[in-house]
């Protein structure tokens, strides 16, 4: 039936209907950066708030403290908590610290970007951990304590199979001699948060002074090629 043969009141219905679906409509893309108004990785919204003016030189735990969402901070740290209690190297307590800091920018292949931020500034093994976790998480390994999270169920349906160049780097990393770095990731990579744990980053300000390459110009700052996606971080709200 063509709306023009419609009575009023059902025309009138039919414009509410498509209203409300326009309204329901996200405002940005789910694979947008937390700190830019895109959604949890699970859907839930983020409050956007005025930001506090970053310093001259700044630091990790600068960017921990005043530019990483709160939904990643309580998530990097209780990861990073599991595996510092649960006897990991300073290595593994670094790279679950540092593996989902690129979510702030964007969450799309957010494994290969928090990776190639932090090239310049830690051991390559972290970087490679950290790049390669992104496959890992999709493929359970019961031999290391990893099973398929629950989690992923909700987000990416019953049945979800990951895109093929996922899979090949997973196929890659199995067998790479820092396998183990990158599956610990997936180990301690907490999806559901204990609200009666209490975090901090101060735990692990020795840990990023021995093994975080901290420039002296500060992040952002220093002429590496990485540097700009540091900017953008300090600087999200400019317009160009």
């Amino acid at each position: 039936m063509k709306v023009q043969t419609l009575s009023s009141d059902k025309r009138a219905d039919a414009l509410e209907e498509r209203l409300m679906k326009e309204l329901h409509k996200p405002a940005v893309r789910r694979g947008t950066g937390v700190l830019f108004g895109g959604v949890t990785p699970s859907g839930a919204p983020i409050a956007i708030e005025p930001l506090v003016a970053m310093p001259p030189r700044p630091t990790l735990v600068d960017f921990f403290r005043l530019r990483f969402m709160p939904h990643t901070v309580t998530h990097m740290l209780q990861s990073a908590s599991d595996a510092l209690a649960k006897g990991e190297p300073e290595d593994i307590v670094l790279a679950c610290l540092l593996h989902d800091i690129a979510i702030n920018l964007l969450k799309v292949d957010h494994g290969y970007w928090a990776a190639q931020m932090l090239e310049p500034y830690v051991p390559e093994n972290i970087s490679w951990a950290i790049r390669h976790h992104q496959a890992l998480r999709f493929f359970a390994d019961p031999s290391a304590g990893y099973e398929y999270p629950q989690r992923y169920v909700q987000i990416f349906g019953e049945g979800y199979q990951p895109e093929p160049y996922i899979k090949a780097a997973y196929e890659q990393a199995r067998r790479h001699k820092w396998y183990m770095e990158a599956r610990m990731i997936t180990v301690h990579d907490l999806y559901a948060f204990d609200p009666d744990m209490k975090v901090s980053i101060d735990p692990f300000v020795d840990i990023i002074g021995r093994r975080f390459r901290q420039p002296k110009e500060g992040l952002g700052f220093d002429g590496s090629p990485v540097a700009h996606m540091w900017r953008a971080l300090i600087y999200p709200d400019n317009p160009l």
